[in-house]
């Protein structure tokens, strides 16, 4: 039987030190990588397919390597454990970063674990990741080992599939399954495996919604299917739910909002693989706005985000009409970093080359990398 442990805070600031202060980012050690991924694998044993979450929260769509426009998320949305998060999955491939982006968000996980949190997303995978870029970054930056590589598409089989926000709100990184009708049929599969061709939890990280149809339809993609207005009003309906927010799609401008906010796409990788310019956004729901809340009464309380600062952006109706989001909620649309311009230019294809800098600083690293950095304020785009 393995049992679930920690390793100490100190250690975990230092690996964020070591992601988050120097340029650029020193990669961690196959060795700590390895510590680092196994006491995420005995803790994450413990935690169902589902997980029920509750606002306030701030969720992220796909990464894709791009490591700079992580931090950007953090410097424009607030650094954990000041806001909680989701992550929907695709964290690696495509970008530059892939192996710094996901050291640093297992070892956020490790660090605030109720405070950080991960699911799975299509890229989650060998097969995936051996063609579309993480597998090759690994070698290049470990002198052609695959440890690294090995060590983190295992902790991939352990993430969890999906999140329930209040109850009210199901999270997936792709969509629906004409397999599933219930969330109880998602909580019952066993998903400490590779993701399977064909099934729920293929359909859960591969599939997309489609206005032009009613009912579900073999997906383009080649793996999961598209899904309309029609399943996914039995779905919420079945399940007690009133909306969907996934990932998976890019978006010109950051997110997409299908059937007046029944189903939302966030898109979190800004000039997505350094060439198609496009926006991207945070999804940040406050509160829930079911008939128990009201606009005055958001469900936070004194260690959350406070609702003064948030009050006028989610009390204007004409973002919720323009956006096509719910009361209580806000996507936050971002640029690309100034960085991701920079590696663009440069070309950039390999990172991690480390410097022998001396190590500075104590206390928690990664707050205090973001304090020390003035925060931008967030770009409102309207259609």
């Amino acid at each position: 039987m393995t049992i679930p442990y920690n390793i100490p805070i100190s250690d975990l600031d230092y690996c964020l030190e070591q992601l988050l202060d120097h340029k650029p980012p020193k990669i961690l050690p196959p060795e700590t990588i390895q510590h680092l991924c196994h006491t995420l694998k005995t803790q994450l044993l413990s935690v169902p397919n589902i997980m029920p979450l509750q606002s306030p929260i701030s969720i992220v769509g796909d990464i894709h390597g791009q490591f700079h426009d992580l931090l950007e998320i953090f410097q424009i949305g607030g650094s954990p454990p000041s806001t909680n998060y989701l992550f929907l999955g695709d964290y690696v491939d495509r970008g530059y970063y892939s192996v710094e982006t996901i050291s640093l968000l297992i070892a956020l996980k490790l660090r605030y674990p109720d405070r950080v949190f991960l699911i799975r997303g299509n890229h989650e995978s060998r097969t995936i990741t051996t063609n579309y870029g993480f597998y090759t970054e690994v070698l290049n930056k470990y002198n052609g080992s695959a440890e690294v590589w090995t060590y983190i598409t295992d902790l991939f089989d352990y993430l969890p599939l999906g999140a329930t926000i209040d109850g009210k709100i199901f999270a997936a990184h792709g969509g629906l399954s004409p397999s599933c009708q219930q969330l109880d049929q998602i909580r019952a599969l066993d998903r400490f495996r590779e993701i399977p061709h064909d099934g729920i939890m293929a359909d859960l990280v591969w599939s997309d919604p489609d206005t032009e149809i009613l009912d579900f339809k073999l997906s383009p993609r080649g793996a999961g299917y598209l899904f309309g207005l029609d399943v996914i009003n039995k779905f919420c309906h079945d399940n007690d739910l009133m909306q969907m927010v996934r990932a998976h799609q890019l978006c010109n401008e950051g997110y997409t909002s299908y059937w007046k906010g029944k189903c939302l796409t966030v898109w979190s990788a800004p000039n997505y693989c350094y060439r198609c310019g496009n926006r991207a956004s945070v999804l940040e729901i406050l509160y829930y706005s079911g008939e128990s809340k009201s606009m005055g009464e958001p469900n936070a309380n004194e260690n959350d985000v406070k609702y003064d600062d948030y009050k006028n952006r989610f009390e204007d109706s004409i973002v919720h009409k323009v956006q096509g989001v719910l009361p209580g909620q806000f996507f936050n649309i971002f640029e690309a970093s100034p960085e991701n311009d920079e590696d663009t230019s440069k070309g950039k294809g390999v990172n991690g080359i480390n410097s022998d800098e001396e190590l500075v600083g104590n206390g928690d690293f990664f707050c205090s990398y973001f304090k020390e950095r003035p925060r931008k304020q967030h770009v409102e785009y309207f259609l």
